[in-house]
């Protein structure tokens, strides 16, 4: 029993030594400390100037992939008024099963995958999530 507690106190004094060799100073050889007020400022600077430049960056992303987007809003979707288009939600009056089409096949269309099934907008049809709505093709009927 003593043995346990000799060595359980040695084992508790070494890790608690070990954490001191961490905590001395930051100093080099001149005696200036690593952590530099002007040495600090400057890192600042580059940063804000690295964060600055990141920002631009996604900026001019942003307004080439909105670009692109804004070319195929020109494109004419699908629906009564061609305005259902891929990626946006079709509107809650197409989600009722009289426009679900169950013979895929006898309208020369392709399997929906799992979670998704064929709608009929006039003469168009749209491949929608069941759950969300969200529209993952189109096919026009030219």
């Amino acid at each position: 029993m003593k043995s346990k507690t000799v060595v359980s106190v040695i084992l508790a004094i070494s890790l608690s030594s070990g954490g001191l060799s961490f905590a001395q100073g930051n100093s080099d050889r001149n005696g200036r400390g690593h952590g530099d007020r002007n040495d600090g400022d400057r890192n600042e600077q580059a940063q804000g100037q690295q964060n600055r430049r990141d920002n631009q960056d996604r900026q001019s992303d942003r307004r080439d992939s909105r670009a692109q987007y804004d070319e195929h809003r020109d494109e004419r979707g699908a629906g009564p008024n061609h305005d259902f288009r891929r990626g946006e939600r079709l509107p809650d009056q197409y989600r009722h099963r009289q426009y679900v089409v169950d013979d895929w096949r006898g309208h020369q269309l392709s399997a929906p995958p799992r979670g998704y099934h064929w709608v009929q907008t006039g003469g168009d049809y749209v491949l929608v999530a069941i759950a969300t709505g969200l529209i993952l093709q189109l096919l026009l009927n030219n």
